[in-house]
């Protein structure tokens, strides 16, 4: 059980070697040059009263409740405006300051409604809570004169209130919005009395900028801002610490509860990955863990004709264990397999991928990183050794130059993008490399040195003309290259060819030559240079040498290894590392390390006293392709709908519905579960013990908020099954499995839940050499001893624009929602997103006669599907782009089977499309749409 209530020191710690010893109230203390009073005065042991005042923003200055006197100095300075100095004498309270406090308090309190027993802030209001520390006991204003007392409550967003007769106008939220999350939707309009907040230009705050990430209601001192949620439920009583389970960011927050129920959750000013930030999804988006549509109890049918009947987990495990048992009598132990979920805890992964290798006897086991980040896996293992990024994210903090190539974070992995727009902001440079114009390119305070809006499916050509100019022109770090990497030779002489000059790609990707140049040389030499990338690399036929296309440009230019550089993946799900850190790949064991060595065989093979098959097994495709033709007859699914977010969706149905055996383990029956024999219950995050891994390598305590509402936990449930089909897999608790993981995976060797309790969270490697962990990977040699330069030539994927479809459709996710939509579409932000909409530039709906609105067929060479067109310019001409929120939408009915070379994983980013308006004869279908929606 964790605190309510953090220690709040009035103003950010200050970093540095330099201290000053000063006296507070008799009492010596000594902190960093540089630190305000008010936090010298906390970490002493007194807080000085505050309202403009907490320590997530610089200090303000404005309430003037935290005055102090300061002996040699005339009147009452601010203590958290200023700074502590060498030999300084505090005095925080004497009566001439409790005489200035007490008039300042009442000045606040004769404009403020006086409903304290009845405010849903009730016991968490700074207002109340300082009259009571200045010694309040008196107001001799009246209401007679002007007052804000009848200003209006805003409830246009979903999911807090702003009730502006509360307001104190201490600009915490003001400063919240634009120093933490960098939206700048919120302002002070007007001076002196009439000073109000305002969302923009005096909009609802559905309708401004807000990005509701609830910076502003953490900020907020009194209940002008704050939760329905709150509001409905009362104020909580008591909270679990845990890890969001939506992005890769992978975000702690305490789950706050009244009794047993979840009233909100809050970000933790301790976590590791957001440090007191959050998203609109972590931190309001949780309602779907008690949404009705759960199912609670296993259900099992013979067809998928048939109705779903309820039925025990003793007869559901039964009939699993027996059908695969038939199965694989009749078609071989290679008959059956297993995908697992980068959703689920990594010792729930863990679990599934052993019962696949030691129940079913076979290595056929995939995770949905097959989808996304695969390559990623692949490329930073050829190059430096290990799959996985290179830094942290405070690193960022330390870059110059930032270069996100196909990634938008602050859609995908906002909390993080706020960090890297703060680093923006203080004077770092950016690139942008994207067919779209991500908010990325210019928002408030950020505009992108440089934009290279690159054709979809040519990032290798563009990024070997990167390292082009780097060679070519003396950018390379000899010194670097020379100690710590190998192959150099062979790839400076591939990459220095003419064909990789941007000159020579320029009619390949679309970008200007001289644009390339100035954008390389800006990484080269503008100090520490970081990469950033996203779905955009990895999701193409080349994502694996694109990947290691930038592992070659950050080695040659030496920014791999400290503070501030790096080759980083931003992770989509929340477990998607550690899925794959478990061994959830068929060819691969926890570790990344290989079935074919018979070495690390031997470890698991006697742990747990079954033979393991040296052959790779089936990947995703594969699985499909002979379920096809009959060789793969059953599949256990573990919290993946990928009749929804794999490709080519008619070759999937094709596929699921050829199998004898279907076993989906999901909150919710989704698109994958319409072709499924049994339904197994799964949990939410609020109801897992565990662990998640996010995209810096952090392992996060994951806790349970409440018991899990379908009776088992995940991990037990594939225990359960093992044990069935014969194999004896048994753990008492979750902490046991992690104990196993850490005997056999030499990263994780130092892991344990007491450590992670300890420290908070630890980023792997973590064993006898880094003993908390290795937050900047690669500082001294690479994991592979010296770096690797490979050669990366641009191979043209074989998706091409035709006269029949003539566009190129491309791929991405929207802040409110979070990839299939089974989780957000289930809770209020489809407020902000209710459908999936194509975007189309001006041009090409002018050719089609499409107007905004309009709904429009997109179609393939594979499908069909039907959405609403919104006229946009962010894509180039011939360039359109959907989401994949919305199973009503299906964009994967569109996307093909192209795939990477090395991974198969998809090439979501580049389909050959055309897009046309909606004929009459297609209405009644549209209109059957549009009542799904609204129904929806």
């Amino acid at each position: 059980m964790g605190l309510l209530k953090e220690p709040d020191y009035g103003t950010p710690a200050r970093a540095g070697e330099a201290t000053v010893t000063v006296d507070i109230d008799g009492v010596p203390v000594t902190v960093p040059e540089g630190t305000s009073v008010m936090r010298a005065a906390a970490e002493s042991g007194t807080d000085i009263p505050k309202l403009c005042a907490t320590d997530s923003l610089e200090a303000f200055g404005s309430c003037r409740l935290c005055l102090v006197e300061i002996d040699g100095r005339k009147g009452t300075p601010a203590s958290c405006t200023t700074p502590v100095a060498e030999g300084m004498k505090v005095s925080t309270q004497t009566p001439r300051l409790e005489k200035l406090r007490q008039g300042v308090m009442e000045l606040y309190i004769s404009d403020h409604p006086l409903d304290c027993l009845t405010c849903s802030a009730n016991g968490d209001c700074e207002l109340q809570d300082m009259s009571g520390v200045v010694g309040l006991r008196q107001v001799r204003y009246g209401y007679e004169g002007a007052h804000h007392l009848d200003a209006p409550t805003d409830s246009s967003n979903p999911y807090f209130d702003f009730d502006a007769s509360k307001c104190i106008v201490c600009s915490r939220c003001v400063r919240a919005c634009d120093e933490v999350q960098g939206t700048f939707a919120l302002t002070i309009e007007g001076r002196g009395f009439d000073s109000k907040v305002a969302a923009g230009a005096g909009d609802p705050f559905l309708e401004s900028d807000c990005v509701s990430c609830g910076a502003c209601v953490q900020a907020c001192p009194t209940a002008t801002l704050q939760e329905k949620s709150v509001v409905d439920l009362g104020m909580p009583t008591r909270s679990v610490l845990t890890t969001c389970a939506y992005c890769g960011v992978g975000c702690s927050f305490k789950a706050e509860l009244r009794g047993d129920e979840l009233v909100r959750m809050v970000p933790y000013k301790d976590g590791g990955a957001n440090e007191g930030h959050s998203c609109v999804k972590g931190r309001f988006a949780f309602g779907y863990a008690t949404h009705p549509d759960r199912q609670l109890n296993p259900m099992i049918r013979e067809r998928t004709t048939d109705e779903w009947r309820e039925t025990d987990w003793e007869t559901a495990i039964s009939y699993v264990a027996e059908k695969f048992r038939d199965i694989q009598a009749r078609h071989g132990s290679n008959a059956i397999g297993g995908i697992t979920s980068s959703r689920c805890t990594n010792e729930e992964v863990y679990v599934v991928q052993k019962m696949v290798r030691a129940a079913f006897g076979n290595n056929n086991v995939d995770t949905c990183a097959r989808v996304c980040h695969s390559p990623t896996g692949y490329g930073l293992k050829q190059t430096f050794g290990t799959s996985a990024g290179t830094q942290d994210f405070r690193s960022v903090a330390a870059s110059d130059v930032i270069v996100v190539i196909g990634a938008n974070p602050t859609d995908g992995h906002p909390v993080f993008a706020s960090r890297m727009k703060r680093r923006l902001r203080e004077g770092a440079k950016l690139i942008v490399i994207d067919p779209r114009r991500i908010d990325l390119v210019r928002s408030p305070h950020v505009e992108a040195s440089h934009h290279l809006q690159l054709a979809p499916g040519t990032n290798v050509a563009l990024v070997n003309a990167l390292s082009h100019v780097v060679v070519t022109e003396g950018l390379t770090d000899e010194s670097f290259v020379a100690s710590r990497c190998e192959g150099f030779d062979d790839w400076a002489e591939f990459i220095a060819r003419p064909e990789n000059s941007p000159e020579a790609v320029e009619s390949i990707t679309g970008v200007p030559a001289e644009q390339v140049r100035e954008a390389a040389r800006l990484y080269a030499t503008g100090g520490n240079g970081a990469i950033y990338y996203g779905l955009g690399v990895t999701e193409h036929s080349q994502g694996s040498t694109m990947v290691m296309g930038m592992a070659n440009l950050a080695m040659v230019t030496g920014n791999i290894g400290r503070e501030g550089v790096g080759v980083n993946p931003l992770r989509g799900q929340n477990n998607v590392q550690g899925s794959c850190d478990m061994g959830s790949f068929p060819h691969e064991l926890s570790g990344y390390r290989h079935v074919a060595d018979d070495a690390v065989r031997e470890v698991f093979e006697k742990l747990w006293e079954r033979p393991i098959l040296p052959e790779p097994g089936l990947r995703i495709p594969n699985m499909f392709d002979a379920a096809v033709d009959g060789s793969f007859r059953g599949l256990f699914v573990q919290g993946e709908d990928i009749a929804q977010s794999d490709p080519n969706t008619q070759h999937v149905a094709a596929a699921l519905s050829a199998l004898e055996l279907v076993v989906v383990q999901d909150l919710f029956l989704n698109e994958t579960s319409k072709f499924a024999h049994v339904f197994l219950p799964g949990t939410s995050f609020l109801e897992k013990d565990g662990t998640f891994t996010n995209a810096e390598r952090r392992i996060n305590r994951v806790r349970p908020v409440m018991v899990p509402k379908s009776g088992k936990d995940e991990w037990q449930v594939a225990c359960e099954i093992a044990q069935a089909m014969g194999y004896d897999m048994h753990y008492d608790h979750p902490r046991e499995i992690m104990d196993e993981i850490a005997s056999v995976t030499p990263t994780f060797a130092g892991v344990s839940f007491g450590k992670l309790d300890e420290l908070g969270s630890v980023q792997w490697p973590c064993n006898d050499k880094a003993p908390e962990g290795t937050p900047i990977m690669h500082s001294e040699e690479f994991v592979r001893g010296k770096g690797r330069f490979v050669l990366t030539p641009f191979v043209a994927t074989r998706e091409r624009s035709t006269r029949r479809f003539p566009l190129v459709l491309t791929t991405g996710r929207i802040l409110s929602q979070y990839n299939v939509g089974a989780q957000t579409r289930r809770t209020a932000n489809v407020a902000w997103h209710p459908e999936d909409v194509l975007e189309i530039h001006p041009h090409d709906a002018e050719d089609r006669g499409i107007s905004s609105d309009d709904v429009v067929n997109l179609s393939s060479r594979v499908g069909t599907t039907s959405l609403r067109a919104k006229i946009s310019d962010r894509m180039p001409v011939g360039v359109v782009y959907t989401t994949f929120h919305h199973p009503v939408t299906g964009a994967n009915v569109v996307t093909t089977e192209n795939s990477d070379w090395a991974t198969n994983c998809p090439e979501y980013k580049v389909t050959a499309v055309q897009v046309a308006r909606e004929t009459s004869g297609e209405k009644a279908e549209a209109e059957q749409r549009e009542a799904v929606l609204t129904e929806s």
